[in-house]
């Protein structure tokens, strides 16, 4: 990882709060009605840097340190608004009160307010409402991703607040970023704008609830490296209706013409639909994104896949010869889930460097302590993972407990909400 990226996302965040609040920091006014002032800004602000780590740009997410950072910082900032939004009506009550009891009531109470704080207090609302289902992981996506709109409402409905309250049209410049975002993100990500072109070439089956699709550029092929995820949205073709929405998926190769392949696990209502996809499909890709076994240091190597985890170390393994001694730890539940199993064997014949562990489990969490190098076997290792939530975190512990530092442990989750 790049010296500059763990601190990218706070830098920015930093200097556009900073920006709003120095623009517009008051002056010879009371406390309680500066701190009204300086938390409502301040929360435009916020809300403008979590809107923009929303935004799906492959080369803004390489910079940034990937989708999963961004994703996670565009939780905290989005609640960090709210907070600092929900300060900015009760500071101006508490202002109030000094005045009368009954004028910091009517701060709190929209119905003897006029229009400016009706909108205020309804992009409130709207805000409280979209985090709280953005925040959601049981919400089934479909729906999740149409209440999520309600933060775009928000936006709208505070500029008008701002508007009527007749301010100065350059203090607007944090709103109205903050909108612009909303319209990059719907009109490029949402709409696919910013999506590549593809078409399913090859659909293989390597196991019962996996599918292998290859995909060939109708446009610039991707400049993508095994290891990578993209996010594809699989559309119509012939006998076959697409489900249309983005999910991100593992490269599992990439072949000199541009062709890709995806590895697909039914997982969920479109996944399970996407193992019947047929040649001749469109499919719209965005990225690729992910540094996960890129940039790898000089040295010996532990992998550990779980399940459909195995596809981006498939991709490294179909790519060439290993530069670096690698023992590949693969888990599987049984025969039926073994997934490549077959062709990884036989690539572990042809890649002397390659030391390969197949291993059913069952349904169970696998015995990691029996299964994983002890302490002094792991000395100078730089340890891969993927595979489902729970395996990774039972792997990362075990490995912190075997002396395994956190900057030689790689794992990327795909959880995007």
């Amino acid at each position: 990882m790049h010296a500059h990226r763990p601190l990218a996302i706070p830098l920015i965040s930093t200097t556009l709060v900073g920006l709003t609040v120095l623009w517009v920091f008051p002056e010879n006014l009371g406390f309680w009605r500066s701190v009204a002032i300086v938390s409502g800004w301040a929360g435009c602000g916020l809300l403008a840097a979590s809107l923009l780590l929303m935004i799906r740009e492959a080369r803004l997410a390489a910079w940034l340190g990937g989708l999963e950072s961004m994703y996670r910082w565009h939780h905290r900032l989005g609640v960090s608004a709210y907070l600092a939004l929900l300060v900015h009506p009760l500071a101006l009550a508490t202002a109030g009160w000094s005045e009368a009891p009954a004028l910091a009531w009517a701060m709190l109470a929209p119905w003897q307010q006029g229009w400016p704080v009706w909108l205020g207090w309804a992009a409130l609302l709207c805000l409280m409402t979209g985090l709280a289902l953005a925040l959601s992981p049981a919400m089934p996506y479909a729906r999740w991703r149409g209440l999520h709109n309600l933060l775009a409402l928000a936006i709208v409905l505070a500029l008008g607040h701002l508007l009527l309250l007749g301010l100065d049209y350059l203090l607007l410049w944090s709103p109205l970023l903050a909108l612009a975002l909303i319209l990059w993100r719907f009109l490029r990500a949402d709409l696919g704008l910013a999506a590549t072109p593809h078409v399913v070439a090859r659909v293989d089956h390597p196991s019962a609830e996996v599918v292998e699709v290859r995909l060939q550029p109708l446009a610039h092929p991707l400049a993508a490296r095994p290891g990578q995820f993209v996010l594809a949205a699989f559309l119509d073709g012939p006998g076959f209706r697409g489900c249309g929405e983005y999910h991100p998926y593992t490269i599992s190769a990439v072949a000199p013409d541009g062709e890709i392949a995806l590895g697909i696990k039914a997982l969920g209502d479109c996944t399970r639909h996407l193992q019947t996809v047929v040649p001749g499909v469109a499919v719209r890709i965005e990225g690729p994104f992910g540094d996960f076994l890129n940039e790898r240091p000089a040295g010996p190597e532990l992998w550990l896949a779980g399940g459909i985890g195995i596809t981006p170390f498939l991709g490294v393994l179909r790519s060439g010869p290993l530069p670096h001694p690698v023992r590949l730890i693969y888990l599987h539940r049984n025969e039926h889930d073994a997934t490549f199993r077959d062709e990884i064997a036989t690539l572990a014949k042809i890649q002397p460097r390659l030391a390969l562990d197949i291993i059913a489990c069952g349904d169970r969490l696998p015995d990691l302590a029996a299964l994983l190098p002890a302490a002094p076997d792991l000395a100078g290792h730089e340890c891969y993972l993927c595979g489902p939530p729970g395996l990774l975190a039972a792997a990362v512990r075990l490995l912190r407990q075997r002396s395994v530092s956190p900057a030689r442990i790689h794992f990327e989750h795909f959880d995007f909400r």
